[in-house]
């Protein structure tokens, strides 16, 4: 089933919300592709969704791609569900979105929590990859042993999340995110971190680090581009170096800025976006 949905703020494509059988709604955005033109799938960022992440980036992909956006699980418009938020239900959301929408093959364009997401719908259905983009990204997340308590302590806050009345997990929403980011964001897009199911996301980032693909990213065979954040303060760039020296032939390219370049340097990080995803869609058309 899909139905017509609002249509977003000034520059974003219309939404609309989907039916995925047997797994739940979610709300898309989308450009159609030109003709001969690849359709890129973007997949967003922990805490984000699609608008929040790539709002700057949709005007300048979709004058030369068709595009693809959703919302992760437990993120904003994205499927709600009492089973445990896993990164590799999200890779199978988003082959079921291409499902949904007719289409064959896509190149996955994922940011930071989207890379795994990314890599995932790769490694899970890799007929349906021609190429991937991956941006602010790591091939795992927590390597020091802080790091992974610091991850696992999401699980805790989690579980307070599930049981707790609706107005102690108003009181978590608050003070987890909100409270930071309000003063300095416009409404709509406080309303749509506002919209998160705060369990599911907290889930989500203890999934995040658990997740490595160190076992098996070497063995990613379609043409890759790697678009690493040189100043990135929560994704290492010695980690985003270890994907890009991992996956076989990959293109690297450099964005001078923090972890939320897309957003915060969009004159340093949709050019380079830009040159990246060309460098896919030139080798898949070598091929």
């Amino acid at each position: 089933m899909i139905t017509a949905d609002h249509l977003g703020p000034a520059g974003l494509p219309p939404a609309r919300t989907i039916e995925l059988p047997g797994r739940g709604e979610v709300r898309i955005r989308e450009l159609p592709a030109p003709p001969g033109a690849p359709t890129l799938m973007l997949l967003h960022g922990w805490t984000a969704t699609s608008d929040l992440n790539w709002f700057r980036c949709f005007e300048g992909l979709g004058a030369h791609y068709g595009v693809v956006a959703f919302d992760h699980r437990g993120h904003g418009g994205g499927i709600r569900s009492r089973k445990p938020f896993t990164l590799e239900d999200c890779a199978d959301d988003a082959v079921a979105v291409a499902d949904a929408v007719g289409l064959d093959t896509v190149i996955p364009v994922g940011y930071s929590m989207g890379g795994p997401v990314a890599q995932l719908v790769w490694r899970r259905s890799p007929r349906r990859v021609s190429g991937l983009v991956l941006c602010a990204t790591a091939p795992y997340f927590a390597g020091t042993r802080p790091e992974r308590l610091s991850f696992l302590g999401l699980t805790g806050l989690a579980a307070v999340a599930r049981v707790t009345p609706s107005q102690a997990r108003l009181w978590l929403t608050e003070q987890l995110y909100l409270q930071r980011k309000s003063a300095t964001w416009e409404p709509w897009a406080v309303q749509q971190a506002a919209s998160h199911d705060w369990r599911m996301v907290l889930e989500a980032g203890r999934a995040i680090g658990g997740y490595s693909a160190s076992e098996w990213i070497d063995g990613v065979d379609v043409p890759t581009s790697v678009v690493a954040t040189m100043r990135d303060r929560v994704v290492p760039v010695r980690r985003q170096v270890k994907l890009f020296d991992r996956i076989p032939d990959a293109e690297a390219f450099r964005v001078d800025a923090d972890h939320d370049a897309v957003v915060a340097h969009p004159d340093l990080f949709v050019p380079t976006l830009m040159r990246a995803v060309r460098s896919v869609v030139d080798r898949v058309g070598d091929r």
